[in-house]
Order: structure tokens, then C-alpha cells, then sequence
């Protein structure tokens, strides 16, 4: 079952996508968001159709504290019209310390700060893939 994975901001939104046996996640873009437009919603079902995705994981933004801000409660409303407009199923995943642990290998990778800012987000989109992918492995 191949899933798609979702690290969504105000601005932009990281895609990744896993390899048809579920093990691996790839940074497939980021799509801008533009205001008022369902063009991200298109973007997400277009890469749905091309890779054939079957489930959707979404970076659930918390508190160190487990609390859900602001951020939190955007992401959960917008995980419900991904769900309501793509027919796919939506999980929501923790992704507490992703965009950070994006960022630290991105640097450490010596990528300078321009190019940090146009792939970070598909980037922390692959780790929140790939932790759900790991954390289902575990539980199993």
C-alpha cells in the first residue's frame, strides 16, 4: 500500500511518498499555498492519482508538552477537508522535532540557507512518512 505524507504549513506543503511495499519515503515537492484556492488540494490529488496512494499521513503539529496550539487545530481542520475532497483516508501523526531534524541534516549536508528554505519542507514531509511507516512496523 503506498501512502502519501504531509508536513503542512501556512505557506507551504511538503509531499513525500512511500514505495509500493510501504518501506521507504520519498520527497516527492512542495506546493505553495495560495489563499483562498483549492489549487493545493488539486496538487495533492493529482500526486494521489500519479502514485496511486492509497492512504494519507499529515504531521500533527504539538506542544513539547503533548498540547495542541493553534498550528495544531489548523492542521486537524485542514486534515479534514484533505479527507472530505480526496476520499482517502487521513491519519494524523506527531511530528514534534521533524522540520527541526530536517533542518540539522540539511546543514550539516552543507546546503546553503536559499536552497535550505525551497526543500525543507518536503524533507521534514519524508521523515514524518517514514516515522509513521517505522511506527506501524513496531507496533506490529
Amino acid at each position: 500500500m503506498r501512502l502519501m505524507g504531509l508536513d503542512v504549513g501556512d505557506r507551504r506543503i511538503g509531499v513525500a511518498v512511500s514505495d509500493p511495499l510501504g518501506l521507504f519515503a520519498q520527497g516527492i515537492s512542495t506546493i505553495v499555498r495560495q489563499d483562498g484556492t483549492n489549487k493545493d488540494i488539486e496538487e495533492i490529488k493529482k500526486i494521489i492519482n500519479q502514485y496511486q496512494v492509497e492512504k494519507i499521513v499529515i504531521g500533527l503539529p504539538k506542544n513539547m508538552n503533548n498540547t495542541i496550539g493553534p498550528m495544531g487545530e489548523k492542521v486537524m481542520q485542514y486534515a479534514k477537508t484533505v479527507e472530505k475532497k480526496t476520499g482517502k483516508p487521513v491519519v494524523l501523526f506527531d511530528e514534534r522535532l521533524t522540520t527541526a531534524a530536517a533542518e540539522r541534516m540539511l546543514i550539516q549536508a552543507d546546503v546553503s540557507r536559499k536552497k535550505r528554505k525551497g526543500v525543507i519542507d518536503k524533507i521534514a514531509a519524508v521523515y514524518i512518512l517514514q516515522s509513521y511507516m517505522e511506527n506501524q512496523k513496531n507496533s506490529v
